[in-house]
């Protein structure tokens, strides 16, 4: 119900001369809340931060001597393992090269004996003929003879 009251009342916000009045008041204000409040917890402040050092004390060097050594161990656990990675990767390099010479070496003996093989086969081949032939040429003069014996 009471909705529905400020429902048919429509209200509406006009800048008109009074809002420089209280742009002017809250100026007023905040001039007064620093000269009054703020600048004074400051200064309080800022002496309490004097008199303890000026936040320097043992625990702050403590923890400047810590990031040095927490940066110079990162740098050398960095050197360190690029150090690695590239002896791993000269190690798996040289294993590559040797490996390569070692299929290349038995390619060749594979090669080689592969060449003797087509060789003495092809010898044995010929020397099979020539003894085919022979006894060929035996077997006809056997028949050509049973033949004319006959």
């Amino acid at each position: 119900m009471v909705f529905l009251a400020f429902a048919g009342s429509a209200v509406q916000l006009v800048p008109d001369g009074s809002i420089l009045v209280h742009i002017g008041m809250i100026l007023v204000m905040i001039w007064v809340l620093n000269r009054t409040f703020f600048k004074p917890i400051a200064k309080v402040i800022g002496g309490r931060d004097a008199r303890k050092g000026g936040g320097r004390g043992p625990a702050a060097e403590i923890l400047d001597a810590v990031g040095e050594k927490e940066a110079k161990y990162s740098a050398e656990i960095r050197e360190t393992r690029l150090k690695g990675y590239e002896a791993v990767k000269a190690e798996r390099d040289g294993s590559m090269l040797a490996k390569s010479e070692a299929v290349g070496a038995a390619k060749h003996e594979a090669g080689v004996s592969a060449a003797m093989r087509n060789a003495e086969l092809e010898k044995q081949t010929a020397e099979a003929r020539e003894a085919i032939a022979s006894e060929a040429d035996k077997l006809a003069d056997r028949i050509a003879a049973g033949i004319l014996k006959a």
